[in-house]
């Protein structure tokens, strides 16, 4: 009776679109920033103290260290869809005008794409997404877009290289995907996607926690070809059939050990690819802003 309810109650929950939790995008962000060059870092802290929420990210990253800031930004995007300033554009009127900010949509349909077996893009705008703020971020003299954006493209990085955000239409990502967890006490029963959310740790994870697990991460794993945002999608996608639990629990499908394992490493080497990859997209991005405004 008991997991019956559990189960039941899965029909009355609102199924949520984030990708990896608060921990994989500062964990994303951190290996980034340290791709950067110190006046790629200096531009970068200078677009994000701008934002309407610095403050709030300067507080909840408990320093003032620009590495820190960075990675609390990275999470704001999911951040804002619990936040009354911000509206759903598919069914709710915008809210009252945020000084500083060029745009209040949550715009949940940028957190994911998924794609159809031709490989065709069905629903979402992920992968177009990236590639319209990294031009926007290159060609803009607009300080309030810049701000704006920066956030924006930081986070998409990092939820491009979770595999359920680039998935196949009709489970929304694995949150139709009921599951049994015995590794985690505090929450046996999940979606798919939550327990892939949770992969990379803690979502309070900061400070020095943060950077020790950096520095494991880097040790471990190689940084990868950079390639392009269609590669990126389509290695997220080509995972996504292993994302997938195959053993089964009484009712649901449950967690082995293996799969355990084997899920935490593709978590690792995807939040140290999302790093790399980031930190490279951004340093370009810098890098030829200065040049043009040189020349």
């Amino acid at each position: 009776m008991r997991r019956f309810l559990i189960i039941l109650s899965f029909a009355f929950i609102p199924l949520p679109a984030t990708a990896w939790n608060a921990a994989g995008h500062r964990l994303t962000a951190s290996i980034a920033w340290q791709q950067l060059s110190p006046l790629s870092r200096q531009q970068i802290g200078e677009i994000l103290a701008r934002h309407p929420d610095y403050p709030g990210w300067l507080e909840k990253a408990g320093a003032t260290e620009e590495a820190a800031i960075f990675a609390e930004a990275a999470t704001w995007a999911d951040t804002i869809r619990h936040d009354p300033r911000f509206y759903d554009e598919k069914r709710e009127a915008p809210t009252p005008a945020i000084p500083g900010l060029p745009d209040q949509a949550r715009h949940k349909s940028w957190h994911y794409v998924d794609l159809a077996d031709d490989g065709a893009a069905r629903v979402g705008e992920l992968d177009r997404q990236i590639e319209r703020l990294s031009r926007l971020l290159g060609t803009t003299d607009d300080r309030q877009q810049m701000a704006w954006a920066l956030p924006w493209l930081v986070h998409l990085v990092g939820d491009i290289h979770q595999p359920l955000h680039v998935g196949q239409p009709g489970d929304e990502g694995g949150n139709r995907q009921e599951i049994e967890n015995p590794f985690n006490k505090r929450r046996p029963f999940s979606s798919l996607h939550t327990y892939w959310d949770d992969l990379p740790g803690p979502s309070n994870l900061r400070g020095k926690r943060l950077e020790k697990t950096v520095s494991d991460l880097l040790e471990r794993y190689p940084a990868p070809p950079q390639g392009t945002v269609g590669r990126w999608r389509d290695e997220s996608h080509r995972l996504l059939a292993a994302a997938y639990p195959p053993a089964s629990g009484s009712l649901l499908p449950s967690i082995d050990q293996e799969f355990d394992r084997q899920a935490h490493t593709v978590a690792q080497r995807r939040l140290v690819a999302a790093g790399y990859r980031l930190g490279r997209l951004l340093e370009r991005i810098f890098r030829q802003r200065v040049s043009r405004e040189t020349s």
